[in-house]
């Protein structure tokens, strides 16, 4: 034997603390993503015609985490008039402004919103006529949710979009893990 070498014995000791260690290891808190929601939105578009025409509509979406501040959300929007109806299909991206805690959604958090697919529009004339279009659609905007259980939240969001139109609604999430 040629004696102590500090350096190996050294390496040795950490290659078998990091080998031990390593089972207990899992990623940090910080980047844990947040579970999965359902949303319900329903609120008021506001078109830009010959003055402002304002419709009511119902929507709802599923929104998943890509990653921890990041998530996919794609939507469906139904959009009802006296003689016409608008169906809009986005898929969004959100960016939340403060990040997941543990895992969980904060008690409140601000975000960001934008999106793109189609606005399909269905009119209906008093001759039987029906007309359809479609289009290409965007929106973008921002809001706020906020944790009221353990798995609900309720929010608000404004938007802008095009067919040109500002969107203000309310939006109730589910949780759908845990």
């Amino acid at each position: 034997m040629t004696g102590w070498n500090p350096p190996r014995l050294m390496m040795f000791v950490s290659i078998a603390i990091a080998l031990g260690a390593a089972p207990g290891v899992r990623p940090a808190a910080g980047q844990e993503r947040p579970a999965s929601a359902a949303e319900f939105a329903a609120g008021t578009v506001f078109f830009a015609d010959d003055g402002v025409v304002t419709e009511g509509f119902v929507g709802s979406a599923v929104r998943f985490y890509v990653l921890p501040r990041v998530g996919a959300r794609p939507e469906i929007v139904f959009i009802g008039g006296e003689n016409h109806s608008h169906l809009m299909l986005t898929g969004n991206v959100t960016f939340d402004f403060v990040g997941p805690l543990n895992g969980r959604p904060r008690r409140v958090t601000p975000f960001a919103v934008v999106g793109g697919g189609v606005f399909r529009t269905r009119e209906s004339f008093p001759d039987n006529e029906v007309f359809t279009s479609t289009e290409g659609a965007f929106t973008a905007g921002g809001g706020v949710r906020a944790l009221v259980g353990e798995r609900v939240t309720v929010g608000a969001e404004v938007r802008i979009g095009w067919e040109l139109h500002i969107r203000l609604n309310g939006v109730v999430g589910v949780h759908l893990g845990s």
